[in-house]
């Protein structure tokens, strides 16, 4: 951690105020740095996707497959929503939600947006061993992604806060840096009284 930054790590002294949606493309680290995150701070953590694919009882590929990309966002939204109600916690996002409107006046109306920032390079070598993502399953996946990339950065853009990810940073060493971002916030992390 960099020198006069504020320490969150191994300390329950914080207070979360709000929920804090981690947003950001496929491979970006969401869930991984989402739950290193969660247990630095002592808080939950939320998954979006994981939460759809039980309530449809299904995987998202298998959603997509039979229902179509937009029965998905619209579940997706849903999702947020109640998730936002639930309690107050680190929640991932999946990589398309902060491209809805609705999503990201819900996430700003009742929490704060984390935008792991990762560039192209990092994503790929991240995801393209990887059969999980349906957005991928094309003749061209590399291409698929940088047109997702592209498509999709303007809206990340749009998110409360950046945290830029680099190559050589662990797991804790992002999630870490986001706590540092996150304490610079007090109305969503202060001292606990």
């Amino acid at each position: 951690m960099g020198r006069g930054a504020p320490t969150v790590a191994g300390t329950r002294r914080w207070q979360l105020k709000k929920t804090v949606v981690l947003v950001g493309m496929m491979g970006a680290g969401k869930t991984a740095v989402g739950k290193a995150l969660a247990a630095m701070l002592d808080v939950p953590f939320l998954d979006s996707d994981v939460e759809i694919e039980a309530a449809a009882n299904m995987k998202i590929a298998e959603i997509f497959a039979r229902d179509g990309e937009k029965f998905f966002r619209d579940r997706e939204t849903q999702v947020i929503d109640r998730l936002l109600d639930s309690q107050r916690g680190i929640l991932s996002a999946g990589g398309g939600a902060f491209l809805s409107e609705r999503n990201r006046a819900l996430i700003g109306a009742k929490g704060v947006s984390v935008w792991l920032k990762a560039d192209l390079k990092l994503l790929w070598n991240r995801v393209k061993h990887k059969d999980t993502r349906p957005l991928l399953r094309t003749a061209d996946p590399r291409k698929t992604l940088s047109d997702l990339y592209e498509a999709r950065l303007p809206f990340y853009q749009m998110a409360d806060i950046a945290v830029p990810a680099h190559p050589t940073y662990t797991i804790d060493e992002m999630a870490a840096k986001v706590a540092e971002a996150l304490a610079t916030r007090p109305d969503v992390l202060e001292p606990a009284p």
